[in-house]
C-alpha cells in the first residue's frame, strides 16, 4: 500500500522526466579504458590482469588503476565473467544474500559458448560456438570501472527481441530505442510504467531466429540500463551503476524455455508452494473490525464462492503497529476464534507484516529489538528513525549479528499456535524499504510523522447475526454466553533517544568486499533515474536515492552501506521471515508473499504485482507483469490484486479480472481502504464468474501443481508467453495479452471495455476449444472470438499436450483433494499427445510419498507410467477423454467436435494401459 502522497509526487517527477537526460559522451570519450596483460589460460577458462590504459577521466568517481578479469565455463551451457577491483575492497553481494552458483568444471572445448577478448582497449565478446554467433561484445565503448560508477556496453542487432530486466510496468518485450530500465527499490504506488518498482532483476532474455541466450548481471547497486539505437553507436545496451564489480552470467539456451531453466541454476530454482496456496484468497484494507472480516467470510460461503484463505491487512494492528492487536476492533479472543472458524472448516488465514517497528513503548518488539541490538543506526549511535504506517519507526538491520534471534522470537510470541494469532502463511510489505511520509534526509521523522497514524474507524458491537459463527460474533442480547475479557491497558509513551547498548559497526573494511573507503554515500556524481526523487537529477546532489526510503549513508552492522544494498533489504526480510515461519512449523512449506524482490528471492518467496488501479490499462497490465516474474525471473508464485487495488472498480471490469485471475498462480482479490468494496459476492455477474472460474481453476489446480512442482525442481515456466512454445513464429515475440498457464492451457482473456470479442492468435499447430472440445486448427493468424460477455473468457487447450482434471471442483482445497480424476488428451497433430501429473500431500517439506506420473497417448492407447508412492482411498480415474480423433495426421482439417470417451474407474497406484481407439 502507498499513500496519495507518494503517487502525486511520482506523477510530479515523471512529467518533469519526460525527457530523458543521457550521460554525457563528451564526459566519458575521455575514459581509456584498460589493458589486459598477464593472461593465463586454463581449460575451463582464464585469468587476467587490467590496467588502466591512459590517464584517469573520473567523470563520477575515481577511476580504479587495477582490475581483475576471471572466465569460468561453469557448465556446458554457462559462462561467468568478473571483472572487480584487484584489492578486493569494492562491494560484491555477500553469499549469505545470495548463494553463488556451483562451477561443474566444465571445459571451452564442450561450451555452447565462447569467450574471445583484445587485449588493449581491453573488450571481450560472447559467441556460441558451433555458429560463431556474437551474443556479446563491449567494443561497443571503453570499460569503466570508477569508485562510484561502473560502464559496460554492449552491440546488439538490428531491432532486437529483449526481454526481461525488472521490475517495470513496461512492455512485455522492451523499446529499444532511448528506452531506460532504473533499478532501485521504491514504493511505487499505481505501478507506473517509464518507472523503477519494488524489485530488481537485472537478467535479460535476448530471442534471435537462431535461438535464444540470457544474460545475468549480478549487481545490487543503483543502475540504469540504456536500450538505444543511434547513427553514431548503432544498437547497444549499456549498464551504469552506482558501484559493486561486473559479474555477469551467461546461459546459451538454445530455446526461451532453456535458457529459464539454466538462469534458474544460477538463482536458484523457486519453492514449493503447499497446495492450498492454489486456493482463491480474499483481502481489502479498510476491514473495520474482526466482524468485518468474519462476514466477509460468512458472504462468501453464503454466496457459494470457494474461499480458501482469508487475509487481513494492517487493520489489524493497534494503531498500525506491527506484532501488536487492536484490542477494541482485533481482540485476541475473537481473532483466535476467527481463525479456529476457518481451521475448522478447512480454510486459512494470513495477515500482513511490515519491517519497520513503532518506536513506541507498546508493543514490547522495539524494546527487545534495542536489546537484541537489531536496528539500522545513524552515525550518532541512536536509532536510525524513518515514518510508516505507525508514525516513528525503526527499520530492522538484516545484517545484525541477532536478527535472527529476534524475528523469530517476534514471530513466536505474536503468531503463537497455543496462545497468539496462528496464522497459516505470511503478507511482507513496505519492504523496499518504504519510509514515504519522510522526504530525504529524513532529519525530522516526528514532524513527518504528524498525521501518522491516521485515526482508526468507531467501535462498534456485531451489527447483525452471524451465522455459525461464535457467540463473541453475535449481536448484544443474543442468548449465548460471551467471553469475559479484560481490557488491555496500553501505554503509549515513546523511548528515550539514546540506549547504551547500541553499537556503531566499522564504516569500511579494505579487502573484504565491503565497499571502498572516502565514497559519497548520499550523494553520488551519477544520477540514476530513480522514479523516488522529486526529479531525476536530484538521485545525485540532492540525495534523491534516499527519498522516501532508509538514507543510504546508513552503515549496517557488519560494515556495509545501504548505499549498497538498498535493493537488498525486501529479499533479506524474505529470508528472515521465511526462517521465522518455519520455525513455528518446521514440517510444512512456509508460504510467504513480499512486495520487494531481488534475483534469487523465488528460493523462498511468491510475490504479488503491488498497489496497482482499478482500471482496464492496469487489467492489461497484469499479464506483461505475471508473465515476467513467473517465466523470467523464476519467481512462479505471482499474481495481481484481482479488480485492482487503487480507485473503484466496476462490475464489468471487476467481473472480467476475475475471470483471467483465475488462471495466475497467486489468485487473490485486494483493495484499498479508500475504494469501494470489491469482493466477489458484491455483484451478481462477478459472483456468477467466482462460480464458473473458481470452479475450472480448482479442477485444473493438479495441473498447475504440476507445472509449479516442475518449476521448482528445473525452472521450466509455469506460464509461458506465446513465443516460449512457438520461438520460431516472429508473430509471437510481442505478444502479451494471452499466455499459457502451464504446457497446454491458452488463457486469452476480452481485454477491451465494452467489448465482447477478442482477437486471439493461433499459431500453426491444433487447439481445442475448451468448453466445446471442438478442435481449431491454428493457421499463424488471429481469429476474432465473439459473443464473449462479461461472464465469460477464451479457453484454449493446445494439441499434444494432456491434461489431467478432478472429476467436480469444490469448496476447499480440502474437499478437492478427494475428488477423483479425469484425463483430458488433446491429440497434437502428428496423432500423439503426452503428459505428467505430480502427487503429493500439498503440505510438507520432507514427502513421505510421491507419484511422479507421466501419460503417453499414441495409435489409441493411452498407457499410464511412472512412481505411484503417493496413495489415498480416493484417488483414481474415473474417464479418459481423447480429442480430436479423427481429422488428424494428413487428413482433411475439420472444425468439428470429435471426441471419444472412455469410463475407466481405475486407482492411480501403478501403470496401465487404455485402449481408446480411432472411432
Amino acid at each position: 500500500m502507498a499513500s496519495l502522497l507518494l503517487f502525486m509526487a511520482a506523477a510530479v517527477s515523471a512529467a518533469a522526466a519526460a525527457r530523458r537526460d543521457y550521460p554525457s559522451d563528451d564526459a566519458l570519450t575521455s575514459c581509456p579504458g584498460y589493458t589486459a596483460s598477464n593472461v593465463v589460460k586454463t581449460a575451463s577458462g582464464l585469468t587476467a590482469d587490467l590496467t588502466l590504459a591512459g590517464e584517469a577521466c573520473n567523470v563520477y568517481g575515481t577511476d580504479l588503476k587495477d582490475l581483475t578479469l576471471e572466465v569460468s565455463y561453469d557448465t556446458k551451457t554457462r559462462l561467468h565473467v568478473k571483472i572487480q577491483d584487484a584489492g578486493n575492497s569494492v562491494y560484491q553481494i555477500p553469499e549469505s544474500v545470495f548463494a553463488r552458483p556451483d562451477a561443474q568444471g566444465s571445459e571451452e572445448a564442450q561450451s555452447a559458448l565462447k569467450f574471445d577478448y583484445k587485449e588493449s582497449p581491453f573488450s571481450f565478446t560472447v559467441s556460441r560456438s558451433d555458429s560463431g554467433e556474437v551474443l556479446f561484445d563491449t567494443s561497443a565503448a571503453s570499460l569503466v570501472f570508477e569508485s562510484q560508477y561502473l560502464r559496460l556496453r554492449t552491440k546488439l542487432p538490428e531491432n532486437p527481441s529483449l526481454y526481461g530486466l525488472g521490475e517495470h510496468s513496461d512492455p512485455f518485450m522492451l523499446n529499444t530505442t532511448d528506452y531506460i530500465r532504473t533499478f532501485w527499490s521504491q514504493d511505487a504506488y499505481s505501478v507506473p510504467e517509464g518507472a523503477n518498482l519494488y524489485g530488481n532483476h537485472p537478467v535479460y532474455y535476448e530471442h534471435r531466429e537462431s535461438g535464444t541466450h540470457g544474460v545475468f548481471f549480478l549487481n545490487s547497486n543503483g543502475m540504469d540500463v540504456m536500450i538505444n539505437n543511434t547513427a553514431e553507436s548503432g544498437q547497444y545496451l549499456e549498464y551504469n551503476t552506482l558501484g559493486g564489480v561486473f559479474d555477469f552470467y551467461f546461459v546459451a539456451g538454445p530455446s526461451p524455455v532453456e535458457v529459464a531453466k539454466q538462469y534458474a541454476e544460477i538463482v536458484g530454482t523457486p519453492a514449493m508452494m503447499p497446495y492450498w496456496g492454489f486456493g482463491f484468497h480474499n483481502c481489502r484494507y479498510g476491514y473495520q473490525d474482526v466482524f468485518d472480516v468474519a462476514e466477509a467470510v460468512y458472504n462468501y460461503s453464503h454466496a457459494g464462492i470457494p474461499l480458501e484463505t482469508m487475509w487481513t491487512d494492517i487493520d489489524y494492528m493497534y494503531r498500525r503497529r506491527v506484532f501488536s492487536l487492536d484490542p477494541d476492533r482485533f481482540p485476541l479472543h475473537k481473532m483466535r476464534e476467527l481463525v479456529n472458524y476457518l481451521h475448522a472448516h478447512n480454510q486459512h488465514y494470513i495477515v500482513m507484516v511490515d519491517p519497520a517497528v513503532a518506536y513506541q513503548d507498546f508493543p514490547a518488539a522495539f524494546q527487545r529489538g534495542v536489546d537484541d541490538n537489531i536496528f539500522l543506526l545513524r552515525a550518532n549511535g541512536s536509532v536510525w528513525k524513518g515514518v510508516v504506517w505507525p508514525g516513528v519507526t525503526a527499520f530492522p538491520d538484516w545484517f545484525s549479528a541477532n536478527i535472527s534471534k529476534y524475528w523469530n522470537n517476534e514471530f513466536s510470541i505474536f503468531f503463537s499456535q497455543e496462545d497468539g494469532v496462528d496464522i497459516d502463511a505470511l503478507w511482507i510489505d513496505m519492504n523496499e524499504p518504504s519510509n514515504f511520509p519522510c522526504f530525504a534526509p529524513c532529519d525530522d521523522p516526528d514532524a513527518a510523522a504528524v498525521g501518522y497514524p491516521p485515526d482508526p474507524p468507531p467501535v462498534r458491537s456485531p451489527p447483525r447475526p452471524l451465522p455459525g459463527f461464535p457467540c463473541d460474533f453475535q449481536p448484544e442480547g443474543t442468548d449465548c454466553a460471551k467471553t469475559e475479557v479484560k481490557s488491555l491497558e496500553i501505554r503509549d509513551s515513546m523511548p528515550r533517544a539514546y540506549f547504551d547498548n547500541l553499537v556503531i559497526s566499522t564504516r569500511q573494511t579494505e579487502g573484504q568486499q565491503k565497499g571502498l573507503p572516502g565514497r559519497d554515500l548520499y550523494s553520488p556524481k551519477y544520477a540514476i533515474h530513480n522514479k523516488a526523487a522529486y526529479e531525476d537529477s536530484w538521485n545525485a546532489a540532492e540525495g534523491g536515492l534516499s527519498n522516501k526510503t532508509v538514507n543510504t549513508n546508513v552503515i549496517h552492522q557488519n560494515g556495509l552501506a545501504m548505499y549498497d544494498t538498498h535493493n537488498l533489504y525486501g529479499s533479506m526480510m524474505s529470508l528472515a521471515s521465511h526462517e521465522a515461519m518455519l520455525q513455528r512449523r518446521p514440517t510444512v512449506r512456509p508460504m510467504i508473499i513480499t512486495r520487494s524482490t531481488f534475483a534469487g528471492a523465488g528460493t523462498k518467496v511468491g510475490h504479488w504485482l503491488g498497489d496497482n488501479e482499478s482500471t482496464w490499462h492496469h487489467y492489461r497490465l497484469v499479464i506483461r507483469s505475471m508473465m515476467a516474474f513467473a517465466s523470467i525471473y523464476q519467481i512462479p508464485m505471482v499474481g495481481a490484486d484481482t479488480c485492482g487495488f487503487g480507485g473503484n472498480t466496476t462490475e464489468q471490469l471487476c467481473s472480467r479480472w476475475a475471470a483471467l485471475g483465475a488462471f495466475s498462480p497467486f489468485f487473490r482479490v485486494h483493495n484499498d481502504l479508500d475504494s469501494i468494496p470489491q469482493e466477489l459476492y458484491r455483484w451478481n455477474s462477478t459472483a456468477v464468474v467466482a462460480r464458473k472460474f473458481i470452479d475450472i481453476r480448482y479442477r485444473l489446480l493438479d495441473y498447475i501443481y504440476t507445472a509449479l512442482h516442475a518449476q521448482s525442481v528445473e525452472g521450466t515456466p509455469i506460464v509461458n508467453p506465446m513465443f516460449y512454445l512457438y520461438p520460431k513464429d516472429k508473430n509471437t515475440f510481442a505478444l502479451d495479452l494471452q499466455y499459457f498457464l502451464g504446457p497446454a492451457l491458452l488463457v486469452a482473456p476480452v481485454t477491451e471495455e465494452n467489448s465482447t470479442s477478442v482477437d486471439v492468435y493461433l499459431p500453426d499447430d491444433v487447439f481445442y476449444d475448451f468448453y466445446t472440445h471442438e478442435q481449431v486448427v491454428g493457421e499463424g493468424k488471429a481469429i476474432t472470438v465473439e459473443n464473449q460477455e462479461w461472464t465469460d473468457l477464451p479457453l484454449y487447450l493446445r494439441g499434444g499436450v494432456i491434461v489431467p482434471l478432478r472429476a467436480e471442483g469444490a469448496n476447499t482445497t480440502t474437499e478437492l483433494r478427494t475428488k477423483p480424476f479425469e484425463i483430458l488428451v488433446p491429440v497434437g497433430k502428428d496423432g500423439k499427445a503426452s503428459g505428467k501429473l505430480y502427487l503429493d500431500d500439498g503440505v510438507s517439506i520432507e514427502q513421505p510419498a510421491t507419484s511422479d506420473i507421466s501419460f503417453e497417448y499414441a495409435d489409441g492407447v493411452l498407457k499410464i507410467d511412472g512412481t505411484f508412492g503417493y496413495k489415498t482411498d480416493e484417488l483414481k480415474i474415473t474417464k479418459v477423454t481423447v480429442l480430436g480423433v479423427a481429422g488428424i495426421g494428413g487428413r482433411e482439417k475439420r472444425e468439428a467436435k470429435n471426441a471419444v470417451t472412455v469410463e475407466v474407474n481405475k486407482p492411480l497406484t501403478e501403470a496401465f494401459t487404455v485402449e481408446v481407439g480411432n472411432a
